[in-house]
């Protein structure tokens, strides 16, 4: 290369470490003024809502549930293996308990990981199409699992990892 090249490439590599100190101190910034707990609990509440609102559409009162749901998962629904009418219970008890557990932030990682299966199940058997919404889901799941519920939680209030 010519002395001009080298120049032009010296300078390109000056500037570069010049922007990537000053992205990575906004990024450490941001990290700081967005910490984890913080995103726990919106992910946490986030996540909760979804699941607990399609509970909400399968029963009436207190979890009991609605005819349509069980002509749901008779016909739409339809599982390997379990029955329509437990697997309808099974659905409708799940998305009632774990997202009250992710909220209040008890047990966290364990009603991610139920609420994980029942994305793979729904993802699996249900609807193979709805790949981008159950992914969605699953990464916000995934990472309750691998960073759990954060201090503004009954977890950590109790000590549990």
């Amino acid at each position: 290369m010519n002395s001009h090249a080298d120049n032009a490439l010296t300078s390109v590599v000056t500037h570069g470490r010049g922007l990537r100190a000053r992205w990575n101190a906004l990024a450490e910034r941001l990290a700081y003024c967005v910490p984890h707990d913080l995103l726990a609990l919106a992910t946490r509440v986030g996540i909760a809502a979804i699941f607990f609102l399609s509970g909400r559409t399968k029963v009436e009162g207190f979890l009991t549930l609605t005819d349509s749901a069980r002509e749901l998962f008779r016909t739409e629904y339809r599982l390997p293996l379990v029955p329509p009418e437990i697997a309808a219970h099974l659905a409708a008890y799940s998305e009632h308990l774990f997202p009250v557990l992710l909220v209040l932030g008890l047990f966290s990682r364990l009603s991610a990981l139920a609420l994980l299966g029942m994305t793979l199940v729904i993802q699996v058997f249900v609807y193979p199409d709805a790949w981008p919404t159950h992914l969605s889901w699953a990464t916000l799941l995934l990472y309750l699992v691998g960073r759990g519920a954060g201090r503004l939680s009954v977890d950590h209030l109790l000590g549990l990892r």
